[in-house]
């Protein structure tokens, strides 16, 4: 492998990939598709889908099952080993091609291990990133909403560390990705906003919006019902404080 380009691909859309996403993948010799699991074989399917718009019937793909993360233990422990056996597979299953692409749900910058795991392989690559629109954008197209208050910033966090350390002090916007599921349900709920969103850009899209306090138990059935049904969910979550005199408890 002597060159390795990351090409973020939207949230499951294909018509999220970028010209310059096409570009790269046609100059690929070898497209690597991670598989995870019978209950998450839509995330391959769509990568296939992908490769089979741009490149046709007969894309060069090569399919390896995605290891698995030790639940057991310390966290950064286990995502170090998980990374280090990653890079492994990387490199085995490129092992017969100069130029690979891999194709990234979302954008390799924002919340994405990619990079952090193209920089274990040895010998290195040359890297190439293309960038993709984001689950953050995606959010917000699908409620029709702008990102930030006029002038005023956006903290990004985790599910993990909204429900171990509570509402970010001085945050006025929180995006919340990464989260197994019902960290927002942690908040005291006054005076906050919440859009969410799940397989943003597919078509079992589902969106939710309204005050935390009324859609917390509604965004948890969803997202439980969805869950069931497909096997797997990648949801994401904006909260807005639209009471600056509403406080973190009662």
């Amino acid at each position: 492998m002597d060159e390795l380009t990351l090409i973020g691909i939207g949230t499951g859309n294909p018509d999220h990939l970028t010209l310059q996403g096409i570009a790269a993948m046609r100059a690929a010799d070898l497209v690597l598709i991670p598989r995870k699991g019978t209950t998450k074989a839509d995330l391959a399917d769509l990568r296939r889908a992908i490769c089979a718009r741009v490149l046709g019937d007969d894309a060069p793909i090569v399919e390896f099952d995605m290891p698995r993360r030790d639940a057991d233990g310390d966290y950064l422990d286990a995502v170090d080993a998980w990374h280090d056996a990653i890079a492994r597979a990387w490199t085995a299953a490129g092992a017969q091609a100069r130029r690979v692409a891999l194709l990234i749900w979302g954008d390799p910058s924002l919340y994405d291990s990619a990079l952090r795991i193209a920089a274990r392989l040895a010998p290195a690559p040359r890297l190439r990133v293309v960038p993709g629109i984001t689950a953050l954008q995606a959010l917000c197209a699908a409620h029709r909403i702008p990102l930030n208050d006029i002038g005023a910033p956006v903290l990004v966090t985790t599910g993990r560390r909204l429900r171990a350390e509570g509402w970010p002090p001085g945050a006025g916007t929180v995006a919340v990705m990464l989260d197994s599921g019902g960290a927002y349900e942690s908040l005291y709920p006054a005076g906050i906003t919440i859009w969410w969103g799940a397989y943003l850009g597919m078509p079992q899209e589902l969106t939710l919006a309204g005050p935390l306090a009324e859609l917390a138990p509604r965004i948890a059935q969803t997202r439980a019902a969805a869950r069931a049904r497909h096997g797997w969910i990648m949801d994401i979550y904006l909260m807005r404080r639209t009471d600056p005199a509403a406080k973190d408890t009662p």
